[in-house]
């Protein structure tokens, strides 16, 4: 029998795993444990097919959801028909799903009226794996310092815990009920999926919905297909560096060289740097998932990702790469280079896109991670990313004290959560002016976020991308990189991009400070009107308007006579 489905009912079908995937997300969200979770939201979850064909995604992480189809690869090929109703496949390889250790993975089957009809899938960042240091080590140089690592592996079996698989994961963290919660929130997330996608085949049937899954996956390769070809040939390459991997000073080369041909784009990574000693090595996996981050936001940025998208997009990465890490290589900070990858990425497209060029965004995750035991002998720890600038763009300027494109609907802890979990003062979170870079449409502003130990604590920090700050484009200025300052309580003061697990005195401030956006256009050429109101607001100093845009300030009004006339635009 021949599946038909008309496209209404393909376009509700699509929209239904969408919303569907979104409730996936809520029940994690809402019954996680772990701050980084339910307020951070770092997690992605995703409804498939039956063969592990993407659906439905839902907010969180974006750099996750172009991975997950993978995990539910590995877990089929490993499985095949011993998968059952129930059953629930948890995992967090670096080298097979490609982040680092802490992001575990679950897989569950969706069943409809005993027939497998697809799966659900969730990621989240558990806060403790049982590494070198609590949370995140930053001083790894291996894999088995930065905790304990599990291919795909049923922990659930008929909708019952395996006890020997439960205890295996509580005995190597020190987050124990924390770990256990969160997992238990991801399968709660799964088994709503199968509830919602129920309701949907109760009504249309499993033919029908299993034809729109298929016009779904055409619509996305057409779509695609169209979106490449109308695009100018030609091969475009870009190059930049990492401050270093965290072992030593040296700075990390990063190069990207994008192919289009017709319908088809080739994206190859040769000259990257080989596998380095420091955590900032990732999977081959999730270095193809960020380059579909990256692919998606230029091409057709409108439309979901489905099992169909990218077919005309085809990733060569060198066996010998930073990008393609095998053991024993150390892989916490993998998602450094591809902030930068991303940005090289968006700068290439943007010579075959002139009219959608960006300048690039301040890029790194730039975490902050506090942790130590409170007076009840609880162990915390509290592992943030933090906002910064992005790119100006023909027409728009960059938005300030935005979180990174690689972590999406990322969130900071708010003060008031931060301050009744854990020891710590929130002093000063606040745009940092001057950091993004000077143009016709500016770049975006970074942030200063601080922090007062309340109590003896732990700390380190992990910021990137002073050496290659966000650039301009089209005759904008670059912006300015991130810096920090550690202020101990006897007065001494020092200034860590990345510092390594070590003991915060009750009284130490730790102010954080990420980078700006690059700006696009010559400086110029911005109008009176604009570069007042950024002073207006705090966003630009008197100092910088007057270097950057050849203004003269008078009682903190722009002199127009006395200042450099505007040029043509």
């Amino acid at each position: 029998m021949t599946m038909k489905s008309d496209p209404i009912t393909t376009e509700v079908v699509r929209n239904f795993v969408i919303s569907c995937a979104q409730d996936m997300n809520a029940a994690l969200w809402r019954s996680a444990y772990s701050p980084v979770i339910y307020e951070g939201r770092d997690s992605a979850v995703a409804i498939l097919d039956a063969e592990g064909n993407m659906l439905g995604q839902s907010t969180g992480v974006p750099l996750f959801v172009g991975a997950i189809d993978a995990c539910v690869h590995l877990v089929i090929d490993k499985y095949g028909d011993d998968i059952g109703p129930g059953d629930i496949f948890l995992m967090n390889d670096s080298y097979l799903q490609g982040t680092h250790l802490n992001d575990f993975t679950a897989v569950g089957p969706l069943f409809h009226e005993g027939v497998l009809v697809g799966f659900g899938a969730a990621r989240a960042h558990w806060s403790d794996v049982g590494a070198m240091d609590p949370g995140m080590p930053m001083g790894s140089n291996s894999i088995f310092q930065e905790g304990w690592r599990l291919g795909p592996t049923r922990v659930i079996k008929g909708g019952e815990e395996l006890e020997d698989w439960i205890d295996l994961i509580q005995r190597n963290t020190r987050m124990r009920s924390a770990i256990l919660g969160d997992f238990r929130a991801q399968v709660s997330s799964i088994r709503t999926g199968e509830r919602r996608l129920g309701q949907l085949l109760d009504r249309i049937g499993r033919d029908t919905y299993r034809a729109s899954c298929l016009n779904i996956f055409e619509q996305s390769r057409a779509l695609d297909r169209a979106a490449i070809a109308a695009l100018a040939d030609g091969t475009w390459s870009r190059e930049g560096y990492l401050d270093n991997d965290g072992q030593s000073d040296e700075p990390v080369k990063v190069r990207l060289t994008l192919t289009i041909a017709g319908e088809n784009m080739l994206i190859d990574l040769e000259g990257s740097s080989p596998p380095v000693a420091g955590s900032i090595n990732c999977g081959a996996v999730q270095t193809q998932s960020l380059l579909r981050l990256a692919y998606k936001t230029m091409i057709s940025p409108d439309r979901a990702i489905t099992g169909g998208s990218f077919s005309t997009m085809s990733v060569k990465i060198p066996e010998d790469c930073m990008f393609n890490a095998r053991e024993p290589y150390a892989c916490t900070w993998y998602f450094t280079g591809l902030g930068l990858l991303a940005d090289l990425m968006i700068a290439c497209l943007s010579e075959a896109m002139p009219e959608q060029a960006t300048a690039a965004h301040y890029g790194d995750s730039m975490v902050a991670s506090f942790f130590g035991v409170d007076p009840r002998k609880k162990q915390w720890l509290s592992v943030e990313a933090t906002a910064g600038g992005w790119g100006g763009s023909n027409g728009s300027d960059g938005e300030s004290a935005l979180i990174n494109l690689v972590n999406g609907g990322f969130r900071n802890l708010s003060a008031e959560v931060y301050e009744t979990k854990f020891p710590v003062r929130i002093e000063e979170f606040s745009i940092r002016p001057d950091t993004g870079g000077a143009g016709r449409w500016r770049g975006g502003n970074g942030v200063v976020r601080s922090y007062r130990m309340m109590e003896d604590a732990g700390g380190a920090l992990w910021f990137e991308r002073s050496k290659t700050p966000a650039w301009g484009l089209k005759g904008g200025k670059d912006a300015k990189g991130p810096e920090n300052t550690l202020i101990l309580p006897d007065g001494t003061q020092e200034t860590p991009l990345k510092m390594r697990a070590r003991v915060l005195p009750k009284g130490t401030l730790v102010i954080t400070r990420t980078g700006g956006g690059g700006g696009f256009g010559n400086p110029l050429e911005r109008p009176f009107a604009e570069i007042q109101r950024d002073l207006d607001r705090g966003y630009l100093s008197i100092g910088a308007a007057e270097s950057d845009y050849g203004v003269v300030i008078v009682s903190g009004r722009i002199d127009e006579a006395a200042s450099t006339p505007r040029a043509t635009q």
